[in-house]
């Protein structure tokens, strides 16, 4: 088993003298935990894998890791082969009714599940039989106080323990991975960006692609001009509610080119919400 904590050497303030000589401080975070200010993490994540050195991956860089160094969130790993119960930690055997591949054992599984009986969330398993994640199901699950992940290999896990725990598929998309592991990442990903004091401004989230059914808008930056190619005119103006008029009309536009499917879904959004309105 392998817990991550926070780095007590980045979870107070830090002394630093600059070059007049003159010392400051740089102050911890408020969610951040310290001896003096202990706090919960807003989000654990219970992962069971038989790959428990794939954590927390990518999720240890960036706002994810510091994130994680600051206590914000919190990552549990368990090695499935823990749970096994011969010498030579057996945690597959061969498919019922023939077939190829090997499936994880139910006792096993079984096992490594109870053995997380009191971490916190749904029990999620990564499965390309599962419900798409999409925005909506990634708002429900930070605003939960975590979730725990089964990572399948081979052909899956018995169905049976699946369904005694009452496990929540969740698929990634529809195509086949080695595993589940970076099925869990990316899902942890995608939650751990929406908690308390992970990204600088709540704002910057609420306008992204799918958090308001529409795909975002195109995105420029300086130079004005560059290789000959000049950025919208309205960009620069300073005038705030035209932008915010261009950029709503840009993500119309391109959600119903790019995406037809959920440009049809915004609209049975819109003439239901004025049908309530009434």
């Amino acid at each position: 088993m392998v817990i991550r904590q926070p780095n007590p050497a980045e979870t107070n303030g830090v002394w630093d003298q600059g070059k007049d000589g003159d010392m400051t401080k740089t102050e911890p975070h408020p969610d951040r935990q310290t001896d003096a200010n202990p706090v919960l993490p807003h989000w654990q994540a219970t992962v069971l894998t038989l790959f428990p050195d794939m954590f927390p991956g990518h999720l240890a860089h960036s706002l994810a890791g510091k994130s994680l160094n600051e206590g914000i969130w919190a990552l549990k790993t368990l090695d499935i082969r823990d749970f096994a119960r011969d010498k030579h930690r057996t945690v597959d055997d061969t498919p019922l009714g023939g077939g190829v591949g090997m499936v994880l054992k139910p006792d096993v599984v079984a096992a490594a599940l109870a053995a997380v009986a009191d971490c916190p969330g749904p029990r999620i398993y990564l499965s390309p039989r599962g419900r798409v994640l999409d925005q909506a199901l990634v708002r429900d699950l930070a605003a939960a106080k975590g979730a725990v992940f089964l990572c399948g290999r081979y052909e899956g896990v018995d169905q049976r323990v699946i369904d005694s725990a009452d496990m929540m598929e969740v698929s990634i998309g529809d195509y086949i991975l080695s595993g589940g592991e970076t099925a869990a990442l990316t899902v942890m990903d995608s939650v751990i960006r929406l908690l308390p004091g992970v990204m600088g401004k709540e704002a910057s989230h609420r306008e992204e692609s799918f958090e308001t059914g529409l795909l975002e808008h195109s995105h420029y930056t300086q130079p004005r001009v560059w290789n000959g190619i000049e950025a919208p005119e309205i960009l620069a103006s300073g005038h705030h509610r035209k932008i915010a008029e261009w950029r709503q009309a840009e993500a119309e536009k391109e959600t119903q080119r790019r995406r037809p499917d959920l440009w049809q879904q915004y609209l049975d959004r819109q003439a239901l919400q004025k049908g309530k309105s009434k």
